[in-house]
Parts: structure tokens; C-alpha cells; sequence
């Protein structure tokens, strides 16, 4: 029986004969459902549709898929010694694409910043074995697609390798979660933020929301929260969601102005 995958968000769904009746993801406020109804694709029918790509995004390589489907988020490679990490996760995994992830020295874990990227994860762990699918435990009612390779950790911070940092910022979701790099950036260290800090169109700044789609500010003591979570790391590049959407140096400075910037606006 296939696999089903929505189309409005790319989240996966479990095996049956027939599509979900709803998404839980599109029906929360912070996302929506698609205008045509709610509707799915196979996982066949997604991989005929799409095809992914691989290239370099600012010294890390990214994966995603073309044409754009769903929410259109990439995913990142932060090598390590013994494998990469991927951040984020996207609706597709294919034969095809999984040499794009072995190439660089294949997957330890995944790690996902909140509900809306959690798309293929099982796949992708299935892939490489069942590597460890990292998801905050506070959003656990979001996954779609139970899966053995799920660990949802708790906690403010969960550390992977002596490199790579889990941080649990909040704001977009309750387990809204950041990707910290201490060797990335030529040691200068990266911030992976996703979207819970969004890297603005002329990439100086970045912005937060509750809903992007339905314009729902987030509010100044949940950036202020956020704010006092990074602020102990060293970073000199953020990384966000979509290709091209990074801050590449001076991002630490650039995310302090973005915090007063927010809270003067919306004060």
C-alpha cells in the first residue's frame, strides 16, 4: 500500500490504501489548507513529478527538490567525522538521490527544526540504516509518520557531537528548535535557524512569526526568549530555510539588531 504525502505541506503519512481524510499539520492555524481542498500524491507519484538537485548553499551542500512542491524548504549537510547531519528534511527520498548524501559521507542523524520540515524523515533514516531522527518532544503530536528511528528529546539542548548543538529556542512552535555549528563557517561557527528566524529578502536581517502564511506575529517575549537562548553561542553565519536565505558573516551582530528592530516594530 503507498506511502502518502500532503501536498500543501510535504509532511509523509503511513501506509494505506486510501489518503489521509485531513493533515493535521494544514489544519493547525499556523499552516493552512490548500484553496483546492486537501489533497495528497503517492510517494511514486511525487517522484515522478519532482527530481532532486543537489548543490553547494554558503560551504554546505543542500539538497531539494524540483520543481518547488510544498513549502519548498532545502535540506543541509553539516559534515562530521563520522557522517554528516542532515537539518531539516524534505518530502522525498529517492534511489536516485541517496549517492547525493553517501558522496559527502552519508547520514549519523537528522535533526528538524519544527513540524512543518519533518517531510520524508523516515525515508531518509531508513536510507542510511535508521540513523536517529531528532524531533523535540514538545511537538510530538505533529508527526504523521510514527517511526522506530524517532527520538524525541526534551530538554532546552541536546548535544549530537562535540561540534553540532541542538537548541530548543520555541516561538514558531513550542519545540521550535536551532542547529548550532561550532566548526562551520571556517570555525567561526553557524546558526542553522530554519524559519524560527527567518533570514529577511535582503539578507541583513532576520524576522520571526507565528504563522508566515496567515501573518501572525510572534510576540516580543518569545523573541526576547529566543534572543537569550543564542545568545551564548559564537556564530558568524546563519543559515535559513531556502536556498540563498543566509546571513554570511557578521550574524551574531545582524541578530541582535533583528531582535531590537522586532520589538521596536511591534511595541
Amino acid at each position: 500500500m503507498p506511502l502518502w504525502t500532503c501536498e500543501t505541506c510535504g509532511a509523509q503519512f503511513p501506509n494505506g490504501g486510501n489518503p489521509p481524510a485531513s493533515c493535521l499539520i494544514c489544519e493547525d492555524e499556523r499552516q493552512f489548507v490548500n484553496w483546492k481542498g486537501q489533497t495528497f500524491l503517492t510517494r511514486e507519484e511525487l517522484a515522478r513529478g519532482h527530481r532532486l538537485v543537489r548543490r553547494d548553499d554558503l560551504g554546505l551542500t543542500g539538497i531539494g527538490l524540483e520543481p518547488s512542491f510544498a513549502i519548498g524548504q532545502r535540506a543541509l549537510l553539516v559534515p562530521q567525522g563520522d557522517g554528516c547531519v542532515m537539518w531539516d528534511c524534505i518530502p522525498l527520498a529517492t534511489d536516485d538521490a541517496i549517492p547525493y548524501v553517501a558522496a559527502p559521507g552519508g547520514l549519523k542523524a537528522i535533526a528538524i527544526s519544527h513540524p512543518h520540515y519533518y517531510g520524508a524523515v523516515a525515508d531518509w533514516s531508513d536510507a542510511f540504516g535508521g540513523v536517529p531522527v531528532y524531533l523535540h518532544a514538545d511537538d510530538r503530536a505533529f508527526v504523521t509518520r510514527p517511526h522506530p528511528s524517532i527520538v524525541h528529546w526534551t530538554g532546552e539542548s541536546h548535544r549530537i557531537s562535540d561540534d553540532v548543538l541542538l537548541l530548543r529556542t520555541g516561538g514558531h512552535f513550542a519545540g521550535a528548535t536551532m542547529l548550532h555549528s561550532a566548526r562551520s563557517a571556517d570555525g567561526r561557527g553557524a546558526l542553522l535557524t530554519g524559519d524560527i528566524a527567518q533570514v529577511t529578502m535582503d539578507r541583513r536581517f532576520v524576522s520571526f512569526m507565528y504563522s508566515y502564511p496567515n501573518y501572525m506575529p510572534l510576540n516580543a517575549a518569545a523573541v526576547r526568549r529566543i534572543a537569550a537562548a543564542v545568545e551564548p553561542l559564537a556564530f558568524d553565519r546563519i543559515y535559513g530555510a531556502w536556498w540563498g536565505r543566509n546571513i554570511a558573516g557578521g550574524a551574531k551582530a545582524a541578530f541582535a539588531a533583528s531582535v531590537e528592530r522586532y520589538i521596536a516594530a511591534i511595541a
